[in-house]
């Protein structure tokens, strides 16, 4: 792989292919070690594979290219925890925390993590653009990322005196 000025090597060209094709409210996957990434994407999602990486290593460095969207109440979801694990005594992930802290990071804003419930979290997965399969190994580590957009902006475009009308404003 060639290296290139600014990009991070976590970055694989596959992986900067799928960002550079996704476009607004196209889904992107970080799935841990045990995801069943390869049947999930017998229904479309590519399948892109980032072994040996963590996922918050992986999501700092996608967060410098890929704006999450603002257009939804939020754009990154979590598997939850099941009622099992919580009946253990299985703390919050641990990796929530760091998730929430790279994104307001990247954003400049805060960003609530979604949760949803296991097989609701593998039916979006089968619908997303692609799934990272990672070498994460922390539980309740999957996240689902949502695309943005990079607004140009705005310009103020000065409208002839002649031609002004209500119209116009």
């Amino acid at each position: 792989m060639g290296r290139l000025k600014g990009i991070s090597p976590l970055l694989s060209p596959d992986l900067l292919h799928t960002l550079c094709s996704m476009g607004h409210g196209d889904e992107l996957v970080l799935a841990d070690a045990n995801f069943p990434t390869a049947s999930m994407c017998n229904e479309g999602a590519k399948q892109i594979r980032a072994d040996g990486h963590s996922i918050p290593a992986l999501l700092e460095a996608i967060l410098t290219l890929m704006p999450l969207d603002t257009y939804c109440w939020s754009p990154a979801s979590v598997m939850d925890m099941t009622d099992t694990d919580r009946c253990k005594g299985l703390p919050e992930p641990p990796l929530w925390p760091e998730y929430k802290r790279l994104m307001k990071e990247a954003e400049k804003r805060d960003i609530p993590l979604q949760t949803m419930e296991r097989f609701d979290f593998y039916g979006r997965a089968r619908k997303a653009f692609a799934i990272v399969q990672t070498g994460e190994t922390a539980l309740y580590s999957n996240i689902i990322l949502k695309m943005g957009v990079i607004a140009e902006p705005t310009t103020v475009q000065t409208v002839p005196p002649q031609a002004a009308t209500t119209e116009n404003c």
